[in-house]
């Protein structure tokens, strides 16, 4: 059963139109006309935490909202997961900062939970529900939240730094993903519905499909500074985000649609019978051909990034949470919870809500 659902949103809003006013040069470099990046996303803003923010601190803060909306105590969490894309440090997990800060504010995790993180790309948080709803199935445990925070600030600095001392248009038809990016914090607790709530959202059953020959298309990590000692041996790595937008789209179409074709079967669902759907929050371009693709209806399909951009991890279930907050999602409702990440891999989780 889905208990409840928590999400923070950062306070910082950045529009389209001013990240392309500090991309002037480069636009007049390369003869772009402002607007294009509304015109290739359809995203109008997007949010960033306040400068020095931590995950740990989102994270804490999306817990608390989910834990306060579930109504199970934390004591009761039998198993904590992390699975954003931006985590505290390589070790330990930052599932264990979390935890930590939560005990600080009084909601004191038991502790012989499982506290560990999850890593995927933005299909992270996905997992996280399968792995505690494989758990729960089991009966190895009662309830679990999986938590998340993304921040997109530093890398979009990078990105404009980047593109500002090489503008050439490869560099700028890689960076236009990396752009889109926003911040923000979610988690999602789930339980074996022991805990005496009624009219609880279940998750009904999840698929997978892959295509790891395409897990170069779209990468953020470290790379050798081109210099190879620029400002000290500290600087001899520098952060990158790089994604070929065009084969994205192509291949991860590709990819969902032989998931989504195996998610009907799996569910034992027509696409008449899917009330509603959530998508990792990409942008327009991939929106519209996803859902043409599968035969979706754009009224029957919530979206966020218009204004929270994409927001990694907590693309879809921040979007998800926004649905069923605002009554887009009713009880009876048959829901698609559709994610891509790069990988790529693909993950569909059906839901009777």
């Amino acid at each position: 059963m889905v208990e409840g659902f928590g999400y923070e949103l950062a306070p910082c809003i950045v529009s389209s139109d001013e990240l392309e006013e500090r991309l002037a040069p480069v636009y007049e470099k390369l003869h772009i006309q402002p607007g294009q990046l509304f015109q290739m996303t359809g995203i109008r803003e997007r949010r960033y935490w306040n400068p020095g923010y931590s995950v740990t601190e989102g994270a804490t803060a999306a817990a608390t909202h989910a834990l306060r909306d579930s109504k199970i105590p934390a004591e009761a969490i039998d198993t904590l997961i992390y699975a954003g894309v931006c985590r505290e440090h390589f070790e330990p997990a930052t599932a264990c900062h979390v935890a930590a800060a939560l005990g600080r504010d009084g909601h004191v995790i038991d502790p012989s939970a499982h506290v560990y993180d999850i890593s995927n790309a933005c299909l992270g948080v996905l997992n996280g529900i399968l792995d505690l709803a494989n758990r729960i199935e089991l009966g190895q445990i009662r309830a679990g939240m999986v938590v998340s925070c993304e921040t997109a600030r530093d890398i979009v600095d990078t990105t404009i730094t980047r593109l500002t001392n090489n503008p050439v248009m490869d560099e700028f038809k890689t960076a236009i993903a990396t752009l889109t990016g926003g911040s923000a914090a979610v988690a999602v607790v789930l339980s074996d519905g022991s805990f005496g709530r009624s009219e609880r959202p279940r998750l009904r059953g999840a698929v997978v499909e892959t295509a790891p020959e395409h897990h170069m298309l779209c990468r953020w990590g470290l790379e050798p500074h081109p210099s190879g000692q620029a400002n000290g041996a500290e600087a001899m790595l520098r952060e990158f985000a790089s994604t070929d937008a065009a084969a994205v789209l192509e291949h991860g179409v590709a990819l969902g649609a032989r998931t989504w074709d195996k998610f009907l079967a799996e569910m034992e669902w027509s696409v008449e019978d899917v009330d509603r759907t959530v998508c990792h929050q990409v942008g327009s371009a991939h929106r519209d051909v996803m859902l043409r693709t599968m035969g979706l209806s754009r009224e029957h399909d919530f979206v966020t990034y218009e204004y929270l951009g994409n927001t990694g991890t907590a693309a879809l279930p921040v979007a998800t949470a926004l649905a069923h907050e605002r009554g887009f999602l009713e009880p009876g409702h048959r829901v698609g919870l559709l994610g891509i990440g790069s990988g790529l891999n693909c993950m569909m989780l059906g839901v009777d809500w």
